[in-house]
């Protein structure tokens, strides 16, 4: 890979964040809205909490004494997903509805930088959130993150984007095929809410239903995730969890990738590619 094309990647790519942050500046309100969310919720988690502790129901697992930090972290990580998996859904609705999607699929730009392109300040907004999440629970609520391994978490945060990816691809798949009809998204999703640990531990689960959530990457995201900042286990600790994702990752996503293009090669034959 040459460094002319790592230099045009890198200003492609910063173009894209460039458009998107003017775009939210200019709704200023909307991010006083969005951390008032993450305040509310933390809040949310925090009574919740309170409340099973009143109930002598306090420790969730060995590494996690407290249910706050438990579900503090399976909200924000959950958050986190959403847009790593939709951001490519709605990048492909709003190029649909604004006209650009044909504009940018004719020019020389790689269709795999046009898709992570417009999708790249949906994450790294997402990445902020998520340690907004974190700030909160340490300030407000108290949340241990003192012995927190943040090389681990980042390393970790970074695979899950690129696990999630190749899914988002996927609903991407339908929405360039099928226009508004993207089931597989919503069952994803909600598979991993339900199954992948955001709420409670996998293991309060039936078998058969564990079972499933040990076949989605959130479930071992978030128990990295949660090891690394409430345990400070590293990468040596955690090979696991790290190998699933980079399995996730450099399998599903390269597939997904060709899924896509044909189905990119499908609309243009067929004159549907802008059509919503």
């Amino acid at each position: 890979m040459s460094e002319n094309f790592l230099l045009s990647a890198a200003r492609v790519a910063l173009a894209f964040i460039r458009r998107d942050f003017l775009t939210d500046a200019s709704y200023r309100l909307s991010m006083v809205i969005q951390f008032i969310q993450v305040i509310l919720t933390a809040a949310i988690a925090y009574y919740l909490a309170q409340f099973l502790r009143q109930q002598g129901l306090q420790a969730v697992t060995s590494f996690a004494r407290d249910y706050f930090a438990f579900v503090i972290l399976g909200i924000a990580f959950y958050d986190f997903l959403v847009t790593a998996h939709g951001g490519f859904s709605q990048t492909l609705f709003e190029g649909q509805i604004t006209g650009t999607l044909e504009t940018q699929l004719v020019t020389q730009t790689r269709l795999e930088m046009i898709m992570l392109g417009s999708s790249l300040y949906a994450l790294l907004s997402t990445a902020v959130r998520f340690f907004a999440y974190l700030l909160v629970g340490v300030v407000l609520f108290g949340m241990p993150l003192a012995q927190a391994n943040w090389g681990a978490t980042l390393i970790l945060l970074f695979l899950s984007v690129a696990a999630f990816s190749g899914f988002g691809l996927i609903s991407a798949c339908f929405i360039v095929l099928f226009k508004k009809g993207d089931p597989f998204s919503w069952i994803f999703l909600g598979a991993s809410g339900v199954v992948g640990g955001v709420f409670y531990p996998v293991s309060a689960l039936p078998s058969a239903l564990a079972t499933l959530g040990h076949l989605l990457p959130i479930t071992y995201a978030l128990e990295g995730l949660r090891r690394a900042l409430l345990a400070g286990e590293g990468l040596a600790e955690l090979w696991r969890e790290t190998l699933v994702l980079l399995l996730f990752a450099g399998v599903g996503l390269p597939l997904a990738l060709m899924l896509f293009r044909w189905s990119v090669h499908r609309a243009k034959l067929t004159g549907t590619l802008a059509q919503y």
